[in-house]
């Protein structure tokens, strides 16, 4: 395999408005989305900016920024569009799609989200955590994957994604983290799909590419990083990232 990270940003937030520059300890979110990444060190990096000013503060910091239609709709779109640009040769054939509000996020597990893709039949690959309480598994902003990992493997194939409990009965419930690997074809094809009818009513993306037959699965991670949606979430980034003292 031979990747490339791109995360996609834009200023655009419901919550949050502006976030991806959203200063922690004197840096912006979306630079410490991109020093993560780079740490990984898995391949060249590059952040797929919605607007000129994620551009500048990227670039500013060293990285690299891929200005994108800022109507495009979905991240993945964002990405696809910034691949284009950075990759016309199609030397990488994986692509990792790294959402630019996981600025906690281990640089090792953008390694593991790789480690699907070892099987040749696998289109997607992304990670799930275990949930540790009933409240993480009630809470609809948590999505749930529908895999098992049966005889201690690390590796599952992904069924389902809800917003509800998934699958029901005793046993782990698994918290979707929203880092994907596609190989290359399997991206192209995907931004190319229509929205599907489970996509709509769920709000999940990726169950478009499980309606259209396309194959996802998931490495397993000890804990799952906390997206930035939030003030609160951004005084928790601050804490974790800033030392005190």
């Amino acid at each position: 395999m031979n990747p490339i990270v791109i995360i996609p940003a834009r200023m655009a937030a419901t919550r949050l408005p502006g976030k991806p520059l959203a200063d922690i300890g004197g840096v912006p979110m979306i630079v410490h989305v991109l020093r993560r990444a780079q740490e990984a060190g898995i391949g060249p990096v590059a952040v797929a900016a919605g607007d000129p000013e994620i551009a500048a503060a990227v670039t500013a910091a060293g990285g690299t920024a891929v200005l994108t239609d800022p109507s495009l709709p979905r991240g993945s779109d964002r990405v696809h569009a910034a691949l284009t640009q950075l990759d016309p040769q199609g030397r990488h054939d994986v692509v990792v799609n790294l959402q630019g509000d996981l600025p906690t996020i281990p640089a090792e597990y953008l390694r593991a989200v790789l480690a699907p893709l070892e099987d040749p039949a696998i289109d997607i690959a992304t990670l799930v955590a275990p949930i540790t309480s009933p409240e993480e598994a009630a809470a609809p902003q948590v999505v749930k994957a529908a895999c098992a990992f049966d005889g201690g493997r690390a590796v599952s194939p992904a069924l389902y994604f809800s917003r509800a409990a998934i699958p029901s009965g005793e046993g782990p419930l698994w918290h979707h983290i929203g880092i994907y690997a596609f190989r290359r074809a399997a991206l192209a094809r995907y931004v190319a799909l229509p929205e599907s009818p489970l996509e709509r009513r769920e709000s999940l993306e990726q169950l478009r590419a499980l309606e259209a037959g396309m194959r996802i699965a998931c490495a397993r991670v000890p804990v799952a990083p906390f997206g930035v949606d939030t003030p609160d979430d951004l005084a928790r980034a601050r804490a974790i990232l800033v030392p005190s003292g």
